[in-house]
């Protein structure tokens, strides 16, 4: 039976090296959620794959070489192979959080959904109530997001009103310039204007968990467009004088020298 999470919030350990043995056993098992991302990186994810999945029989070997990021997208692969498709469902409902990140990755190697399918799919598990499951969400998707961006722009605008900050924070945090954990999108690292139409509906939200986001995505572009995001954070300010606007251009300016200017040319539409 899983731990009731919920109703009790648990203080976990920051290193792996202080997890107690009987949480690290129940986390290995499936039967708690993690309180921090040391106990998600503690796991043994070959024993939570054979409580999870047992159809896999046990078979699957992880490298404690491989990082995170890899693990998972073995254990979703892994998942897949010996259940199908329906592993998706079965995996996004498990009271594990990182079994519910495994769906994630599963959704990602899923071959041959398009685009607006794939997003549409991965919106509960954006929703998740779990902090690491709506990080595995962005992650694993992020590489069709880059491959398509142009797209998923259009595709993710209508996110930044949902209701749900979780999913508005999806919007900002799934398609930042750079990221964490993940490759760079070249064209908002080059052209970070085009990121606009999910900018600029985020710049006064009152959610400090889509604040911290935007901000983020203006830092990560102020990297290479400084200028720009000067003009970005100026424009917010003279049109949307909130305390929310002025807490995101405080941290989108954070990493600007004094001078600096980036790189030459165009600066923005």
């Amino acid at each position: 039976m899983a731990v009731d999470t919920a109703a009790k919030p648990r203080k976990g350990a920051t290193r792996m090296a202080d997890i107690p043995p009987d949480v690290l056993v129940d986390l290995s098992a499936g039967r708690r959620e993690t309180a921090t991302l040391a106990e998600g990186l503690a796991i043994d994810f070959a024993t939570l794959l054979a409580a999870a999945v047992p159809e896999t029989s046990g078979d699957v070997r992880f490298d404690a070489k491989d990082g995170v990021t890899r693990r998972m997208a073995q254990a979703a692969g892994a998942a897949l192979a010996a259940v199908g498709p329906g592993a998706i469902e079965r995996l996004a409902l498990h009271p594990s959080d990182t079994v519910r990140g495994w769906a994630s990755y599963a959704l990602a190697v899923l071959p041959g959904l398009p685009l607006p399918e794939r997003l549409e799919r991965i919106r509960p598990l954006a929703d998740d109530p779990h902090f690491g499951v709506r990080e595995w969400a962005w992650l694993a998707i992020r590489p069709h997001i880059a491959d398509r961006i142009d797209d998923a722009l259009a595709l993710l605008a209508p996110w930044t009103t949902a209701g749900s900050e979780r999913l508005r924070r999806f919007a900002s945090e799934a398609t930042r310039p750079r990221g964490v954990w993940c490759t760079h999108i070249a064209l908002l690292k080059d052209e970070p204007w085009l990121g606009l139409p999910i900018l600029d509906p985020l710049r006064a939200d009152g959610a400090r968990y889509v604040q911290d986001s935007v901000a983020n995505w203006l830092n990560d572009a102020a990297k290479s467009r400084p200028d720009w995001v000067r003009e970005v954070c100026a424009r917010w300010e003279a049109e949307s004088p909130t305390p929310a606007t002025g807490y995101i251009v405080r941290r989108a300016l954070r990493s600007i020298k004094p001078g600096k200017t980036g790189k030459p040319g165009k600066t923005g539409p």
